[in-house]
């Protein structure tokens, strides 16, 4: 095959990479005793060094055998970022299980399928999100519910009185500081982090490899509910490495992990990269632009990835000219186009240029990437380390010409094993392309002459809310529960800020019209899914536009959108 983009390939790297054949367990262990009290988080002024990250998370791997995990067993971890999350993140990984990370944002409804489907016995969770966890394990039927629920407060990870927490966002104060009670739930037991901790036992002897599944993170797609992909040590092990290894990563990186966690470039790229490497990570339980500003400068913060409507907000702070960007080396990120006005002013005021990239929860984050030599706007970069990309015909699964539009597909080691639970949905994933295993990405896009990929259309019905990918199947059969709702179809509509955001026709019930409104909709829409996937806007409609066969137009719907 043609692979003209190793002309901008950057001279120092190899092409592709042998990772450790060890368990990402490992990376922490190797970190915490080379480095053992170099700060590894820093949390509302707050330090956790290396040794400490790595005692904790051995005490919570005790912890969570004495409940009864064993190998392979799946642990839900249901967080916003905090430290907490990453020492549970690898505490389970130490106890030989697999992690499952949950958007904080779903709520019970949607909680209900990421306890049930993994068969969860075991979560982890914050206190201002155990009520919720509780609710949908009360839902579910007795024997598929959760034994045990590991509750943290915000707060048993910095000084509420420090310098660094009194300058939190006013708005999060009640949010970080308010402790919550335990809840109760049908048939278990809740317990404090704290008391999880305090534990004499050891862990469990480490018995997990490569070929060993570590995560277990879930996708949407058209149709049914998330789907969870099988990673294994190695596929996360692969991208960790080569993250830190393609951003020019050293121990003495400072991260801003501003990305959640919960979601595979934040998990992979950021926090994975980072503890390999043994940089400190900058934690931010969610996105102030002002507070981002702080933070960079206080810390001098080296690096950043980031989504680009964050960079945006940044520089529109009307205190933008009082923080000092100048010690970030590597800015970059993806989810989302970065336009090109933002990334040339990026670059004649700080002479950075933004790496932009692409990937999926089924490739562990990038399978492309822009060179940092060499970045093109609006791009979504090269095939990753290790990674053969192609472009082929959706139908006749022919490779295209240069320039022509088609479905991109991968192979690399680091695409997934597999869809959870799910045969017949991973033999539709992949395909077999010139004697190799390639995974179909679903989406559309283009190759130019210099091997560089862009993005052209999505063959999956998919909208993009600054970054945060939504679901119009997942949405509408939770708004098919709304006892007024008789059929709703979710579209994207144009959304200055968002880039798209969600809007929904509605088709009432005959018994409801006149009775419930549009905010009515939306009101309950926030109460019942993640706010990312709350439609925006609500349309009510007398009839949906249908095929001959009875099939939703929603592309019909789409188009009249614009």
């Amino acid at each position: 095959m043609q692979r003209p983009h190793y002309k901008f390939w950057p001279r120092r790297l190899p092409h592709a990479i042998t990772p450790p054949a060890t368990s990402l367990w490992d990376n922490l262990d190797t970190s915490a005793r080379r480095y053992p009290d170099k700060a590894a988080l820093v949390f509302f002024g707050r330090t956790v060094t290396y040794r400490q990250l790595r005692e904790q998370a051995e005490r919570l791997a005790a912890r969570l055998h004495a409940l009864g995990v064993r190998k392979g067993d799946r642990v839900m971890l249901d967080m916003q970022n905090c430290p907490q999350l990453v020492i549970a993140h690898f505490a389970i990984l130490r106890a030989n299980a697999v992690v499952v990370p949950v958007n904080p944002m779903n709520r019970a409804q949607e909680l209900q399928h990421y306890i049930d489907d993994p068969d969860a016995k075991v979560a982890i969770t914050t206190s201002d999100l155990a009520a919720e966890v509780a609710k949908a394990s009360d839902a579910l039927p007795q024997g598929r519910r959760l034994a045990h629920l590991i509750v943290t407060q915000f707060a048993d990870a910095f000084d509420a009185d420090g310098e660094e927490a009194r300058a939190m966002p006013a708005a999060w104060r009640d949010w970080l500081l308010t402790p919550h009670p335990l809840p109760a739930f049908a048939g278990g037991e809740a317990i404090r982090w704290t008391d999880a901790l305090d534990i004499a036992a050891p862990p469990p002897a480490l018995d997990v490899g490569p070929s060993d599944m570590a995560v277990l993170p879930y996708t949407s797609g058209t149709t049914g509910l998330p789907k969870g992909c099988m990673h294994l040590h190695s596929s996360i092990m692969h991208n960790a490495v080569s993250s830190a290894t393609w951003g020019n990563g050293t121990s003495e990186n400072v991260t801003l992990l501003v990305v959640p966690m919960f979601h595979i470039t934040g998990m992979v790229s950021v926090m994975h990269a980072s503890i390999y490497m043994a940089a400190t990570l900058v934690v931010m339980p969610r996105w102030d632009r002002d507070l981002a500003g702080r933070l960079i400068s206080r810390h001098r913060v080296t690096t950043w990835t980031n989504i680009p409507t964050m960079v945006i907000d940044l520089m529109g702070s009307p205190s933008f000219g009082e923080y000092d960007l100048s010690s970030i080396v590597h800015i970059g990120g993806g989810g989302a186009a970065m336009p090109q006005a933002v990334a040339q002013r990026l670059l004649e005021q700080f002479g950075l240029r933004y790496v932009e990239g692409y990937g999926l929860t089924e490739t562990a984050a990038p399978s492309h990437s822009n060179p940092p030599d060499d970045p093109k706007q609006q791009c979504l970069g090269i095939p990753f380390m290790g990674c053969d990309s192609r472009v082929v015909d959706p139908d006749t699964l022919q490779e295209v010409p240069v320039g022509e539009q088609g479905e991109i597909i991968t192979h690399g080691p680091m695409v997934f094993a597999g869809y959870w639970k799910r045969p017949e949905a991973t033999a539709a994933a992949f395909i077999e392309f010139e004697g190799k295993r390639f995974f179909r990405s679903g989406d559309l896009g283009r190759m130019d002459a210099d091997g560089y990929f862009f993005l052209t259309d999505r063959l999956k019905r998919m909208i993009n809310a600054s970054g945060f990918k939504v679901w119009p199947a997942e949405v509408e059969a939770l708004m098919f529960r709304h006892p007024a709702i008789q059929e709703a179809c979710v579209i994207a509509a144009r959304d200055a800020y968002r880039g798209e955001t969600v809007k929904a026709v509605v088709v009432l019930r005959a018994s409801h019209k006149g009775q419930v409104s549009e905010q009515d909709v939306i009101d309950w829409c926030r109460e019942n899914m993640a706010v990312y996937k709350v439609p925006r806007i609500v349309q009510f409609a007398d009839a949906l536009p249908k095929s001959g066969s009875g099939k939703v137009m929603w592309r019909t719907l789409q188009e009249a959108e614009g």
